[in-house]
């Protein structure tokens, strides 16, 4: 199937599944397009939007002959009674819609060969790309490769893709990083991080739809969190023991690191898992607030002596009061 035939069938398949396994009662037709058109809104925005908005409902479908062939819905002695023209021509109707939805079924084969090939690319250039990056790819159409799959029900096969496509970069990710000398361990542990995140801005609203009918719905679960859940896994829980012990290092030297990238790190650490914060609850709390108990009067002594040791620092560093 060419890049064209895509095109050129709009949506038309999840038309004619008006209830299938990842659906309930669609309407056939204004839902693909509305999300598809024009709009002045950021793309992220009228995705989130458009999947958040109840679909409204389609126009009906031709009449289907009853057993006994009187078409539902007509007067047994009107134009499309028994044997009249309209039957005729409703059942017509019937059978260009049939050769309609037939003509736009995806495939195992086609997704395998046309769709998802499409998504792989796309998904690669954003897990890959530096903050501010142009991507010279097309968010509409990609979009509508995901829209086609969830409707012809590929909903299973593409999040399976998708775990596993990340997986693999994660992998080589947390790879790269154990070949890391010390004095860039840090840096390129934020540089991934931030990476990531970034990413995933594009990717779970490019994947909404797949989210909201078949993540949602069937897994009970949520895109971004188990997505954010693969970094947890495969990059930062193997990193965490050789990461910790360097950033208190660096917390102990000031500006080895620079304060945006230690503060970075450790709240990307506090999203990821919160229950790290017991391995450095000092770090923690000078980005993280209400990690430590409230302070109390028996402990002002030791926190004036710590000031003071600070300004020390500050000072040998060559700053001036």
């Amino acid at each position: 199937m060419e890049e064209e035939s895509m095109e050129e069938e709009g949506g038309g398949g999840c038309e004619a599944m008006m209830d299938d396994q990842n659906h309930n009662n669609w309407g056939a037709g204004g839902y693909g397009r509305h999300l598809l058109g024009p709009a002045a809104a950021p793309l992220g925005d009228r995705l989130l939007h458009a999947a958040a908005t109840a679909p409204p409902s389609g126009p009906e479908l031709p009449a289907v002959p009853e057993a006994n062939g009187v078409l539902r819905g007509c007067e047994p002695g009107g134009a499309a009674g028994k044997g009249g023209a309209g039957a005729i021509a409703a059942a017509i109707n019937i059978n260009a819609s049939t050769s309609k939805f037939l003509m736009n079924v995806i495939t195992i084969e086609d997704y395998k060969s046309t769709y998802w090939p499409k998504l792989d690319s796309a998904i690669d250039q954003l897990l890959t790309q530096s903050p501010g990056d142009y991507i010279p790819i097309s968010y509409e159409q990609i979009y509508s490769c995901v829209y086609k799959c969830v409707c012809q029900q590929h909903s299973e096969q593409m999040y399976s893709d998708l775990i596993k496509k990340i997986t693999n970069h994660l992998e080589r990710v947390s790879k790269e990083l154990q070949a890391s000398p010390p004095d860039l361990y840090i840096e390129r542990f934020n540089v991934a991080l931030g990476q990531y995140m970034g990413a995933l801005q594009s990717i779970v609203p490019l994947f909404i739809y797949m989210n909201k009918f078949y993540i949602e719905t069937k897994l009970n679960r949520d895109l971004k969190d188990d997505l954010i859940k693969l970094f947890t896994e495969h990059v930062a829980e193997k990193h965490i023991y050789n990461l910790m012990p360097l950033l208190l290092e660096a917390q102990s030297t000031p500006f080895q690191i620079t304060p945006s990238t230690m503060a970075n790190i450790v709240k990307g650490l506090y999203t990821l898992r919160p229950e790290w914060v017991q391995m450095a609850p000092a770090l923690f709390s000078k980005f993280i607030p209400n990690i430590l108990p409230p302070a109390v009067e028996s402990e002002l002594q030791e926190y004036a002596a710590q000031d003071q040791k600070l300004q020390r620092e500050l000072m040998q560093n060559g700053f001036t009061r």
